[in-house]
């Protein structure tokens, strides 16, 4: 399925670290002709971080997509009554907002997004990036690969010697992933190798 004319909903939360990569996503979506909107939970909006300012990362979200980011749970609740999006993507997810997302709680809006989202049944993609993974977040993991209309792009362990719990989405995926989420498809394999 071709992503031009789609409306994709990028929800950023605050794994930093994965940003560079997150807004090169970003700006591959627009290429092929996606129409983006952007997300910001409230970390993401206001922790200043050594990957950089939020100011920044809003500014940089604004000028790739040429929309105003979503960044208060009132913007973000009329993504249901209105239901404008095709799909909406975590990215990243981090083992914070997985666990509030697996357990219903929507005090974010991201969370507030993906809740409204998820209402017109249509598909929710997870970029997973947690440093608890396979610790006190799997179970989470497990309820939301096991919930309607949640996808994952497929992942694997980033750094299994010093961090043996952490867990990160491939990005070279991400597009493949969106595609058969469209689909209503999880795309295949979903776990990786870990790639340095």
């Amino acid at each position: 399925m071709e992503l031009k004319g789609k409306k994709v909903g990028v929800a950023l939360t605050g794994s930093f670290c994965t940003f560079d990569k997150i807004f090169t996503a970003m700006e591959k979506l627009v290429e092929e002709g996606a129409q983006v909107y952007p997300l910001f939970s409230d970390a993401s909006q206001t922790i200043t971080n050594r990957f950089g300012k939020p100011e920044d990362f809003m500014k940089r979200a604004r000028d790739i997509t040429g929309r105003q980011p979503i960044c208060s749970i009132e913007e973000a609740e009329p993504i249901g009554p209105k239901g404008y999006l095709d799909i909406m993507a975590i990215l990243p997810c981090t083992g914070n907002t997985a666990a509030k997302l697996a357990n219903g709680i929507t005090d974010t809006p991201v969370l507030m997004g993906a809740k409204a989202h998820l209402r017109n049944n249509k598909p929710l993609l997870i970029f997973l990036s947690s440093n608890d993974g396979l610790g006190m977040n799997m179970k989470n993991i497990g309820l939301l690969l096991n919930t309607k209309n949640i996808y994952f792009v497929p992942f694997g362990q980033d750094n299994p010697g010093q961090k043996p719990n952490s867990l990160v989405a491939h990005i070279e995926y991400l597009i493949p992933a969106l595609e058969a989420a469209l689909e209503y498809r999880q795309i295949q394999p979903l776990l990786v190798d870990y790639i340095e």
